[in-house]
């Protein structure tokens, strides 16, 4: 795990301008195969989340799952790891509203298009999965029942269906996406979930 983070990391420098031959060096070490370009860690989390629960070790494979900070970034990541770059295969996870940076950035680089799409984003995904109830529970499972009373009283969420409160809680404090969206995955039943996750991760 300790190389293929570090071959992350490499890939975030690369794509910030910096050189990409630590990077492709690592590519041929660990035998990467496939990238998976996702828009942000907490999806990085619930993908490598649910991959565990179904006993697969994605970096032993050869996959590299990586984190873009962001969908606009979807072009020069698969630039540079797609067949103009380093020639791996591409797949990936995105919200609807970014279906069209990711099928621009899978034709310039000539990849077959293989990613998987939210209605509204994984969170909203895995919510709906679930149910309020049940992401409310976790909620006070991990301590923060104080925290969520006083976002609920917040006057901004006041009539607001409840999943989409839940949603906007996850996003309030830094981490905490990243935490939740392990720990719903984790909550999941076999049957529970969302197709688009699912997809992806039978996928690799």
């Amino acid at each position: 795990m300790a190389d293929m983070e570090a071959f992350r990391d490499e890939v975030t420098r690369w794509a910030a301008g910096g050189p990409g031959a630590a990077a492709g060096e690592l590519a041929t070490r660990l035998g990467v195969r496939t990238a998976v370009l996702l828009e942000g860690a907490s999806d990085l989390a619930a993908v490598e989340a649910l991959a565990a629960r179904r006993g697969r070790d994605l970096a032993a494979e050869g996959v590299a799952v990586v984190s873009m900070g962001g969908a606009m970034s979807v072009g020069r990541y698969a630039g540079l790891l797609g067949p103009p770059g380093l020639g791996l295969g591409l797949t990936g996870l995105c919200d609807v509203r970014e279906q069209p940076f990711y099928e621009r950035a899978w034709q310039r680089a000539g990849a077959p298009r293989a990613f998987f799409v939210c209605v509204a984003d994984l969170e909203d995904e895995l919510i709906r999965a679930l149910g309020p109830q049940r992401v409310e529970e976790i909620i006070r499972s991990e301590g923060e029942l104080r925290p969520w009373q006083t976002f609920l009283g917040q006057r901004a969420q006041h009539g607001r269906p409840r999943q989409q409160q839940l949603r906007r809680f996850l996003g309030t404090k830094k981490g905490r996406k990243i935490r939740y969206g392990r720990l719903l995955v984790e909550a999941l039943g076999p049957d529970e979930v969302p197709a688009p996750l699912g997809a992806l991760v039978a996928s690799l």
